[in-house]
């Protein structure tokens, strides 16, 4: 059985660490860094305890509302986990060496520790809503991480398009879990048990699909998952990620961050699986698989080459957790951990290589082989396992995903052989940018190329690490698989999957794909910069479709539209502040009435007292007479009666406690009015006939928002409470003494009489403003 104290201390450490990072970086200077690598490894070592533990342990955080801090132990989970921590440890180290002489490493290492909570906090999460905040987490600390040069406008603008980007599908997210929430809730479980839900995931699917929120869950996670892992045509803030440090890039952006996504769509997978699923995660995954290998290829800078591979092998795990076969589940978990080794070994690679070369531009290095030959034997092994060659680990997964492609089109056959024919497209341009990689090392020196050092312990130990377990994975796959990644798989399936890799020794199409791809792009590689000059004029011809051009346009036109707004809304004129404080307010009630309730309810038609009708018709006459007043006095005296009508109304109706406050809040209202009369001007000048037409129609939807409130709040034709008047009736403590709709929401609900009392103070207080302001001169505004 999973241990909480294990796990919960296990994500708190790191957050730990990070408060404590700034002041440690004081005492012990950059080896702040290794003690980063230690509590990676303290939380790694947490985490091993846990390794065949199943189960899922909880303590209240929001018992109101069903939500806990809900952690799981499963094999997917803790894969994750073990992937963010081992790997972490090996980051950290680097970044001891890497970083040296760089400015605010107290701040860089507290954002680093407090990123790889926030992943595990991802991994284990069981409670949608602590998955939701974790989620953000992982956004926040990127967009410090990212802008870590904070003096580089680059910087700050790659930072800002990874939050706007990330955090936009964090909502998409937000709304998602809502609408699953719904379903759990209709079927008896706790709204935010992701555990519960996935256990019941049958019962919970057909609630969403009868409430008509399945499809559109399924969509805002879609694209949530998308924001997050890089998928077209949210890709952008990827690349231009790539100014973070390379300790960032090779940890948040290849091994974990930009997984969380497709952790989420495999987690998910079982509760959203059918042909929906399909149609849309594997199309997305695909495209997404093509467009980044074919941007890499146009790739001028190492890591940006790193960073559009990334993009592409994320599509290629996203699509393979969209098949609803078993093989999908099995390419998903598997190609999940396979990159991480080689992806994180490639960045630390190319972080040697522009620390030591003095350059990231591909054009300008080469033969490197003669100067790193460690470094060389490193990339050989990562960039070929990156390229899906056997016998390298990345060639086992992609060969599963070939068969979950191939299983997909045979079975549905028409247009579903679109996707064995573009992973093989895809998988062509994959080949050719990992040899393009790896010909840095083995390629010829240019003659411009300067003197490269040998690359010192530190930088070069976290990644030789890394490739003698890209190595190892290659010799004996089925170790990895069976210790990790089986179970993994399974609990992202519908059922229990099994895992076998190898070389293949029999002819089939999933065989045949890989041998076209392995051929076809060591046969191209040779024409790689016309092939690569070719890429480039089909994108000079594309450029106005490019995502990044739209992202500039949407916030060139947010820009403008918020200087619209200032110019006509905050115009320094305290009538318009009113005016648009109760056109929101009637907004936001309609539009709550409108998503809260299927059509306004019908009255009740009762017998109506005379003395109520003659009360009421008297407010009626003083209503209209106040707007025909021909002095000031008249209209206060009028307005006067008015409120008074209405306090009478109140006794009639038997709300003595409402009719004092109404006497009381009218007789001080009417002296006060009085009293400042003479401050008033005479004459107020024209009367503008457009600003008049806009104030009768905020009047009349006031008063229809107050009509529609009413009618709400009242019993309907059956003289049944409304649901309005029910929820606060049915919701009050009985000790509270509420007996109707006001008296509960004088009591028990007092956040709402408190929201009501302070728009009314507001309102006065712009009032009186008005009032002050205007008092020597001959017109308002």
């Amino acid at each position: 059985m999973a241990d909480l104290f294990v796990l919960a201390l296990a994500i708190a450490l790191p957050f730990l660490a990070a408060v404590f990072a700034p002041l440690l970086y004081r005492l012990l200077g950059e080896t702040v860094g290794y003690v980063g690598a230690v509590v990676a490894a303290v939380c790694f070592a947490l985490l091993l305890t846990q390794v065949g533990a199943e189960g899922t342990v909880s303590t209240p955080w929001i018992p109101s509302m069903d939500v806990a801090f809900r952690f799981t132990v499963d094999a997917f989970g803790l894969l994750f986990a073990l992937l963010a921590s081992g790997i972490g440890i090996l980051i950290f180290a680097y970044a001891r060496e890497y970083m040296h002489g760089k400015p605010d490493l107290g701040r860089f290492y507290m954002a680093l520790l407090a990123f790889m909570g926030s992943i595990l906090g991802v991994a284990l999460a069981a409670d949608l809503v602590a998955l939701f905040l974790f989620w953000e987490l992982t956004s926040v600390c990127s967009f410090v991480l990212i802008g870590y040069y904070t003096d580089d406008a680059e910087s700050r603008y790659s930072a800002r398009m990874a939050m706007v980007i990330t955090v936009g599908g964090g909502l998409c997210l937000l709304v998602g879990i809502l609408l699953i929430a719904v379903g759990a809730e209709s079927v008896g479980l706790a709204p935010f048990d992701l555990a519960a839900i996935l256990a019941n995931r049958g019962a919970v699917a057909d609630a969403m699909r009868a409430q008509g929120v399945f499809l559109p869950a399924l969509a805002l996670v879609a694209v949530a998952a998308a924001a997050k892992s890089a998928q077209v045509p949210l890709y952008v803030w990827l690349p231009g990620a790539m100014v973070a440090p390379t300790p960032v890039s090779a940890f948040l952006h290849s091994a974990t961050m930009v997984k969380v996504g497709v952790y989420a769509l495999g987690r998910l997978r079982p509760l959203f699986h059918g042909p929906e699923w399909m149609a849309l995660v594997a199309t997305l995954g695909m495209v997404t698989m093509t467009v980044g290998a074919l941007l890499a290829v146009l790739a001028t800078d190492i890591k940006e080459l790193l960073a559009y591979s990334t993009a592409s092998h994320l599509g290629l795990m996203v699509a393979a957790f969209g098949f609803e076969s078993h093989y999908g589940a099995e390419a998903g978990a598997f190609h999940l951990f396979n990159h991480a080794l080689f992806k994180a070994t490639l960045f630390l690679v190319a972080g040697i290589v522009a620390h030591e070369a003095g350059t990231r531009a591909i054009d300008d290095l080469g033969g490197l082989r003669e100067d790193l030959p460690i470094t060389a034997g490193i990339t050989v092994l990562a960039a070929l396992s990156m390229a899906g060659i056997p016998p390298f680990n990345g060639f086992y997964s992609k060969e599963i995903l070939f068969e979950a492609a191939w299983e997909a089109a045979v079975h549905g056959g028409g247009l579903l052989w679109l996707y064995p024919a573009t992973a093989v497209f895809a998988s062509v341009f994959t080949v050719l940018y990992s040899l393009r990689f790896l010909w840095l090392f083995f390629g010829p020196r240019p003659d411009g190329l300067g003197p490269v050092h040998r690359a010192p312990l530190g930088l070069l130990a976290p990644p030789a690490v890394l490739a003698v377990a890209v190595a190892a994975v290659s010799v004996v796959p089925g170790v990895a698989i069976d210790l990790l990644v089986d179970d993994a798989a399974s609990a992202t399936a519908v059922s229990h999957v099994e895992i076998h890799a190898g070389i293949p020794t029999s002819l089939s199409g999933p065989v045949v794909m890989s041998a076209i791809t392995i051929a076809v792009g060591v046969a191209a590689f040779p024409f790689y910069d016309r092939i690569r000059a070719s890429l480039e004029r089909v994108r000079a011809a594309t450029t106005l479709v490019h995502p990044t051009v739209g992202y500039d346009a949407l916030l060139s036109a947010t820009d403008r539209a918020s200087g619209l707004v200032g110019r006509s809304v905050h115009n320094g004129l305290i009538r318009t502040y009113v005016w648009w404080v109760l056109l929101s307010a009637c907004v936001l009630t309609v539009a709550g009435y409108a998503t809260a309730t299927t059509g306004l309810p019908t009255p009740a038609v009762a017998e109506t007292p005379v003395a109520l009708v003659l009360v009421l018709a008297v407010a009626v006459v003083a209503a209209v007479a106040v707007t025909t007043a021909d002095s000031h006095v008249t209209g206060v005296l009028t307005l006067g009666i008015l409120g008074f009508m209405v306090a009478i109304f109140y006794i009639l109706a038997s709300g003595a406690d409402l009719a004092l406050t109404q006497l009381v809040v009218e007789t001080l209202l009417l002296l006060i009015f009085l009293l400042v009369l003479e401050e008033l001007p005479a004459y107020y000048g024209e009367i503008d006939l457009l600003r008049a037409a806009r104030d009768g129609a905020l009047s009349v939807a006031v008063g229809a928002t107050a009509f529609v409130s009413v009618l709400y709040a009242a019993p309907d034709g059956a003289g049944a409470p409304t649901p309005t008047a029910s929820f606060f009736t049915n919701n009050a403590i009985p000790e509270g003494g509420g007996a109707n709709i006001v008296n509960v929401i004088l009591t028990d609900f007092r956040a709402f009489d408190t929201l009501g009392e302070s728009i009314v103070i507001v309102l006065a207080a712009l009032s009186v403003l008005v009032l002050l302001t205007m008092r020597d001169r001959g017109e308002t505004q």
